[in-house]
């Protein structure tokens, strides 16, 4: 399937939900480093849209990549998973 169009997509866990609209989730990969070939766990935070405020701190969400809708939001909640 050819790669362009397609959204990236993110698992991680909502941290804080005191702005409105708005959800800090806590991404953590996993990638292996190329010299010592250890596996080391990186972690990043993204700021999310959620429009109708439904996410509350340690759910696990999906998010999408999206237009950029402030200066720091890039990424929409698709969904709720737990």
């Amino acid at each position: 399937m050819d790669e362009r169009g397609k959204r990236k997509e993110l698992l991680g866990v909502v941290v804080n939900t005191k702005m409105d609209k708005t959800a800090r989730v806590l991404v953590e990969r996993l990638a292996k480093h190329k010299k010592y070939k250890k596996y080391i766990r990186y972690r990043s935070h993204y700021l999310a849209h959620d429009p109708q405020n439904r996410c509350q701190p340690g759910m696990k969400v999906r998010l999408i990549e999206t237009r950029p809708i402030s200066k720091l939001k890039r990424w929409r909640v698709l969904e709720i998973l737990e």
